[in-house]
């Protein structure tokens, strides 16, 4: 597989690119918390393959200070002793809703999230989750690489 990118993501469409890089910001900005929007961005993102997207995301997490080993569990946060009641609730919903239509999140697993999260905060979450997973449909689609020397602050 080559890993030269097919087409210019920004360039070929700037005003859809600068939208959905402007959901990506507004989630990031809401009730969840940084940190914990860029682990389901992270979870998210190795589920559905993006290595950009992944090592962008693992980044910017060590950036906040997060603990490498901490960070290296992510893909196996059930069995993983490093997050907590809430994180956990946010990582298996994204998991559950990164599924549709493969699965439906049934009224047990809506009631779990419930006991964690707002309403307000399950919508952000839904929000999460199609922010990046619309970026890892685009990123592995084109086969956007990881860079070799990312741009400063990503």
């Amino acid at each position: 597989m080559s890993h030269a990118a097919r087409i210019d993501l920004a360039d070929t469409a700037p005003l859809h690119y600068r939208a959905q890089y402007g959901l990506t910001t507004t989630v990031k900005k809401g009730k969840l918390g940084e940190r914990l929007v860029e682990l389901v961005f992270l979870r998210v993102s190795q589920i559905n393959g993006c290595g950009m997207c992944v090592d962008m995301h693992w980044r910017e997490l060590l950036r906040q200070g997060a603990d490498p080993r901490h960070l290296n569990a992510v893909a196996v946060w059930r069995e993983a002793p490093f997050f907590d009641a809430r994180e956990r609730a946010a990582l298996r919903w994204a998991e559950i809703l990164n599924a549709i239509p493969l699965r439906d999140p049934d009224d047990a697993e809506f009631a779990e999230v419930q006991r964690h999260f707002s309403d307000t905060e399950i919508v952000e979450l839904g929000y999460a989750v199609g922010a990046i997973r619309g970026w890892n449909i685009l990123n592995v689609s084109l086969r956007n690489p990881i860079p070799d020397n990312p741009p400063p602050g990503l």
